[in-house]
């Protein structure tokens, strides 16, 4: 559709961020009008009012960058062909820049004094107590931060860093095509995004020639993926050396105050507990009716049929029902929120694909959704909704330093709001075949979150030991530990297909150094939190407790607020008990 024929009601209200380009303008200008009065505290003797004013001047400007930031992204996805909103977000980012090479010495020269001198001062003076916990948090990174010339000489090569990425994505989206293949007399397409539609297909014959075909693409490419792969660790190896970590595992969790038997704890537990994979395979392999289940049957659809509609105003009441345990405001919040215009509800002509939620600290979150009425649509509007208002009471409990969350419990509420929304359809439907259909998404849920991601944490974490311990690490040794660990988590069960040693090529996510595990605990961490809920071991209070946090808490002792304690192997458990529950339960309701 056009966007001009879309209802008023069904867009995001971003006039409530800027009334007029005017009033974008002041903000530009402010910004730029301030940057040059941050020189005027280079090398000065830091007391209460100094360091006030330094802190205060760093943390306005950038409440002002990041409202910038926020409007400037959501208009150019609005539609992507726009250039006049491309102009203005490539000046938000060069003024980000800008704002980036003004403040670069202030960190590195407050982390000069004593922090026993900084905590004086804030227990002392009320206007610094506020930012008592962000001193703390920055002082963490004392031992970790370099002399003033060190750290301009590593913001100067900053733009030299991270390149591998930008190449991998125009490696594998611009520059690679894979051949067509046949099944039967019929041709077809191959891209990276077929791919995706093909190895669900019906057709037995035609996942087996994508299978084949996109790997045996890729093998051809083996060298130079690892070449960029292993760069690209090397960076991150050096990076954490200069940096003075031990590790580069530990110099990524070192920012989510995480140790890494967090990391080990959820790859030990899932290792435990492989077993009941290997059921859902066992399964698959039944209802799929093969003598041997391939990998290029394991994203096949149990459930084939979905004609279920669920209208975006029929969704909304869903979703606001399934989440009605978190409370009456909970609720009331999140029914403002879609009549305020906080969601950008359908697809049109050059509108950004996918789903987010956005905003910053000094505006409404915002939600960006390409709804179509299916069952997946109204399950992204529920995630969607919990990152929006687990934003919402982040911002509004919490002073600007403190009211966001770390990434590390970015996953929780939204998927708190997925699996209340999945259970709430599956007790009310009368439908089988909608049961079973939902009951399908969920398996599919747990074994690509928290068995896959695992996997993929597991051999991350092995390839950085290698190359930490200058061991030679080339394409075929990234192959055979990659089919090594592929051979555990499918199980004998399983035909594992030796084109799947290509499958690391494929991973954008190896790029972005210890994240992947993060979708695991996450999803195990809503599993324990939905499970308490339902049986009372925790109240919506306790929840939203929990949302209220921001960053005035670890991100493990704010998943406490909510009664989880990620270094105990139960909380990975009980997301495993879940899917072997859902297992179940399909196995009882598609063989009755």
């Amino acid at each position: 559709m056009d966007r001009n024929s879309i209802d008023k009601k069904y867009q995001w209200d971003l006039s409530k961020i800027y009334g007029s380009i005017d009033d974008f303008r002041k903000d530009i200008s402010l910004v730029k009008s301030s940057l040059g009065e941050f020189s005027k505290f280079k090398n000065i003797k830091y007391d209460e009012n100094t360091l006030y004013e330094v802190i205060n001047k760093c943390m306005s400007v950038s409440r002002i960058l990041e409202k910038l930031q926020t409007y400037t992204s959501m208009l150019c996805d609005e539609d992507t062909s726009v250039n006049k909103n491309q102009e203005l977000k490539e000046e938000v980012t060069n003024l980000y820049s800008e704002f980036t090479k003004a403040t670069y010495f202030i960190d590195t020269d407050i982390l000069k004094l004593d922090y026993d001198y900084i905590e004086e001062l804030c227990d002392k003076f009320d206007k610094l107590k506020e930012y008592k916990l962000y001193f703390k948090n920055m002082f963490r990174y004392k031992e970790h931060t370099l002399s003033n010339e060190e750290e301009k000489l590593l913001a100067d090569l900053s733009l030299t860093f991270g390149n591998h990425y930008e190449s991998y994505e125009l490696l594998k989206d611009s520059d690679m095509s894979f051949p067509n293949f046949n099944v039967n007399g019929s041709d077809y397409e191959l891209t990276n995004s077929k791919y995706s539609l093909y190895i669900e297909s019906d057709d037995r014959e035609v996942r087996k020639g994508a299978f084949n075909t996109l790997y045996e693409t890729y093998k051809s490419f083996k060298n130079i993926f690892a070449n960029l792969i292993t760069s690209n660790i090397k960076e991150e190896v050096s990076m954490a050396k200069i940096k003075k970590y031990n590790s580069s595992i530990e110099a990524s969790l070192y920012r989510d105050e995480l140790d890494e038997s967090i990391y080990n704890n959820l790859v030990d537990t899932v290792n435990d507990r492989i077993g009941v994979l290997h059921r859902y395979y066992d399964l698959k392999k039944r209802v799929l009716g093969v003598d041997e289940l391939h990998l290029y049957d394991v994203y096949a659809n149990l459930v084939k049929v979905d004609n279920f509609k669920y209208p975006f105003d029929k969704g909304v009441d869903i979703v606001t029902r399934a989440v009605s345990i978190l409370g009456e405001e909970y609720v009331s919040i999140l029914k403002k929120g879609i009549k305020d215009r906080w969601i950008d509800v359908y697809p049109n002509r050059g509108k950004r694909t996918g789903g987010y939620s956005s905003g910053s600290y000094d505006t409404n979150p915002y939600i960006l959704l390409n709804y179509q009425d299916k069952y997946d649509d109204m399950s992204t509007l529920a995630h969607e909704l919990g990152h929006s208002m687990h934003s919402y009471y982040s911002r509004n409990n919490n002073p600007y330093q403190y009211g966001y969350y770390s990434i590390f419990v970015a996953e929780v509420a939204s998927t708190v709001n997925e699996l209340l929304l999945a259970k709430y359809v599956i007790k009310n439907s009368n439908d089988k075949n909608e049961k079973l259909f939902i009951l399908n998404r969920m398996m599919e849920l747990f074994r690509a979150t928290i068995y896959r991601q695992t996997m993929f944490a597991e051999f991350e974490r092995n390839i950085y030991q290698m190359i930490e311990e200058s061991k030679p690490v080339t394409a075929d040794i990234l192959s055979e530990e990659y089919y090594r660990l592929n051979k555990v988590y499918f199980g004998d069960n399983v035909c594992v297909d030796d084109y799947i040693k290509y499958e690391w090529e494929r991973i954008p996510h190896f790029f972005y150094n210890f994240y992947v595990y993060k979708y695991a605990t996450g999803l195990s961490a809503a599993s324990y939190i939905v499970t308490s809920l339902l049986d009372g071991k925790i109240s919506a209070d306790d929840y939203i407790d929990f949302l209220k946090c921001g960053k005035s808490k670890s991100p493990l002792d704010s998943l406490k607020v909510a009664g989880v304690d990620l270094s105990d192997k139960k909380v990975i458990s009980s997301a495993i008990d879940m899917f072997e529950d859902i297992i179940c339960e399909f196995e009882n309701l598609y063989f009755e």
